[in-house]
């Protein structure tokens, strides 16, 4: 097949990209070029930037597109629009985030979504980062009625990984001592290794496959207590997990999820219950949880000593929570 990847040089993008040349497909990449250059010397690279222009992809046709990169509405509408009669299928790249926040748990694909109060707002934050992707996933469905393939991921984690919430465990644990673990050790965690995510979309556009799915993982339960365990049998099974309240640390006024990543307060879990029976049912599965923890780590070892962490506790900061808590 013939396949326009919008973005395929970071994280998501990039392991489609290997996922797509493994089936021994055809592959054209759009985008700016100034993100991972030297990746794919043998892949045919457009660059231009989708805010602005389009007319590199004028004259030409695909099989499918995947939009890898899409975060505000009027762009991707423009993308998809322009390539709607240049393409048999278009899939786009959503998040778990498109729901409304009071959505029980185990929220399907059919839950109701997140709303703006002014749809013209364009400014990517974490109050509009949901809604503007609803936007965009509206774009698409209405471009490209009935050759839409909508995908969902939560948190996608793995090699490459620019947003260290996962790789923060694994390194921390690495090093060993008293490793402060938050909140209730049985509430829900989702995950999903972005290879295991580009593998399935491949196959899903092999498939001609149309509608919304939502890619979370693993396929069972996963608690904070079994992650958090299995990167310490894999990164140092003499690391100390000391599990800390969720009550002490907003007390302390610890940062859910940037500070202290992939943990959110109970309060705000549902999100790590989505249903993924749909997907499943479509095909897609996950590789053992100890693979992406030691593949993971491996990566994140090559990279500089002084490398600048985007998430996770300095050691200063564990430290005087871990003392906070034991004089509590």
């Amino acid at each position: 097949m013939r396949l326009l990847i919008i973005g395929g040089t970071r994280f998501a993008g990039r392991h489609l990209v290997e996922a797509a040349l493994a089936h021994g497909h055809t592959l054209t990449l759009f985008n700016r070029g100034q993100s991972n250059p030297e990746l794919f010397p043998h892949v045919e690279q457009l660059h231009g930037d989708r805010t602005e222009d389009l007319s590199p992809l004028q004259g030409r046709t695909w099989d499918a597109v995947i939009d890898a990169s899409g975060y505000v509405p009027r762009h991707v509408r423009r993308s998809a629009e322009a390539l709607a009669a240049a393409t048999d299928q278009y899939v786009f790249i959503s998040t778990v985030s498109v729901y409304a926040e009071d959505n029980p748990r185990g929220m399907d694909e059919t839950a109701p979504l997140a709303t703006l109060s002014d749809e013209t707002v364009e400014e990517v934050t974490g109050e509009t980062y949901g809604g503007l992707k609803v936007l965009c996933e509206q774009a698409v469905g209405q471009a490209l009625p009935d050759r839409a393939l909508i995908i969902r991921p939560g948190l996608i984690v793995g090699p490459h990984d620019p947003t260290d919430r996962f790789t923060y465990w694994l390194y921390r644990i690495a090093q060993g001592g008293e490793v402060l673990a938050p909140g209730n050790p049985d509430q829900p965690v989702q995950i999903i290794d972005g290879r295991d995510l580009a593998e399935w979309i491949v196959k899903m556009v092999e498939e001609k496959r149309a509608g919304v799915f939502n890619a979370v993982g693993p396929e069972r339960l996963l608690t904070t207590r079994d992650m958090l365990e299995a990167c310490v049998a894999v990164c140092n099974p003499q690391a100390h997990l000391t599990w800390v309240s969720e009550e002490f640390l907003m007390a302390a006024g610890a940062q859910p999820w940037s500070e202290i990543p992939v943990w959110v307060p109970e309060q705000d879990a549902s999100f790590d219950t989505v249903s993924n029976a749909k997907a499943v049912a479509a095909g897609l599965k996950f590789r053992p949880l100890s693979e992406t923890i030691g593949d993971t780590l491996a990566w994140a070892n090559t990279r500089p000593s002084d490398h600048a962490w985007h998430a996770g506790l300095t050691h200063e900061r564990e430290a005087e929570l871990l003392q906070g808590w034991h004089a509590g």
